[in-house]
């Protein structure tokens, strides 16, 4: 099979779709890639090393896409990007459609086939490539907004593990899953007063028994929510349902009650944001003010650690691109049930559920998108 890798349009994304160690097992098992020129660079990963790898480096990424049966990606395609993808050619990357009508649009009308990484499930009922940016996105969600907390970026000047004799900063996680676990290890680990509020018992007692007290749990009624979010110096969003929208528990009340140089980063914000303040931003103009409370929304946060995130994620698709390479599409999927579940377009028809109630579409069910 042709694989195609075209390089990141998205503003300060660095990300690869395919790093060069991926690139050689594909190669070994004797598909073709095609890699833009420049796609790597931007994280040390040389046109060089991509011909060393066996690949071909083609000039733009028109080429990628006129030649490529399977494109992979990192983001989802911007605009420019959807006239070029076609029927019968396969396109695997984040795609986070729920919050998105106009890019889901956009891929109805190429034809092609769309399977999302954040869909993809796996034997255990979790989320395996979307799990290791979730990870990258909540341990810098701390990072972030512990730059966020300085006073020169807005805040209200807090150090987050506070000095002797001055508290620490408090900080709120709001979903205590990948995101919000992550994210409450390195608040911990700063020595911030730390509470994460979730609906699921187990998810609680999980993280009760790994931090041994030292982080709070609370379950997260609407009245905990808001207490906590109104007291914090620092809210992280990390709340997921897997391929629809993100819910909304923070509502402009709550923001206006929080003090002047809070800071809330919305981890959720890909799948349309879980404060009711919140907006996309990108790397280039990541923050902004509401009621004198800093946001950051940022929807590709692990952008930001290129090449770590580049690797991490090519370990977790790796396995799920050479099935594809091999078996192509229905075969792939109707063999793999968990990658089915990442098809969410399919020749002009939503396919996922989740992403058609959404967007109040109708899906077409998994078993017809694949022929059965």
């Amino acid at each position: 099979m042709q694989v195609g890798v075209p390089k990141e349009i998205k503003i300060h994304e660095y990300r690869v779709g395919l790093v060069p160690a991926s690139v050689r097992e594909l190669v070994q098992r004797g598909h073709h890639v095609l890699i833009e020129t420049g796609a790597g660079a931007g994280i040390g990963f040389p046109d060089a090393a991509y011909a060393a790898a066996g690949a071909r480096i083609a000039p733009d990424a028109a080429t990628v896409f006129a030649e490529a049966d399977l494109v992979i990606k990192v983001k989802e395609p911007q605009q420019a990007e959807w006239p070029q993808l076609r029927p019968g050619q396969m396109l695997f990357t984040y795609l986070h459609l729920a919050p998105d009508r106009e890019l889901t649009e956009g891929l109805l009308a190429s034809g092609c086939t769309a399977i999302a990484y954040e869909t993809v499930t796996d034997s255990a009922g979790g989320l395996p490539l979307l799990a290791p940016m979730s990870e990258v996105a909540g341990r810098m969600a701390i990072q972030v907004g512990a730059r966020c907390l300085e006073k020169e970026a807005g805040g209200a000047g807090i150090l987050l593990s506070g000095v002797p004799g001055v508290p620490p900063g408090r900080v709120v996680v709001l979903g205590g899953g990948v995101v919000g676990s992550n994210a409450a290890r390195i608040a911990a680990g700063m020595r911030a007063q730390v509470t994460v509020l979730d609906r699921n018992p187990r998810v609680l007692d999980t993280l009760d028994r790994e931090f041994a007290g030292r982080v709070a749990t609370v379950f997260a009624t609407a009245e905990a929510v808001e207490q906590a979010v109104t007291e914090a110096d620092l809210v992280i969003g990390a709340v997921l349902i897997p391929g629809a929208a993100a819910p909304r528990l923070v509502n402009r009340a709550m923001v206006a009650a929080m003090r002047s140089g809070s800071v809330l980063v919305d981890v959720a914000i890909d799948q349309g944001g879980c404060f009711e303040t919140s907006r996309p931003t990108t790397h280039a103009e990541p923050t902004y003010l509401v009621d004198e409370v800093v946001h950051y929304c940022v929807t590709n946060m692990p952008g930001a650690v290129a090449r770590t995130s580049a690797v991490a994620l090519n370990n977790a698709t790796l396995p799920f691109i050479l099935q594809l390479a091999d078996q192509g599409f229905p075969g792939a999927l109707t063999e793999n049930a968990h990658l089915a579940q990442g098809l969410n377009i399919h020749a002009g028809h939503v396919v996922h559920p989740a992403v058609a109630q959404a967007l109040g579409l109708t899906a077409l069910p998994l078993r017809a998108a694949l022929g059965g």
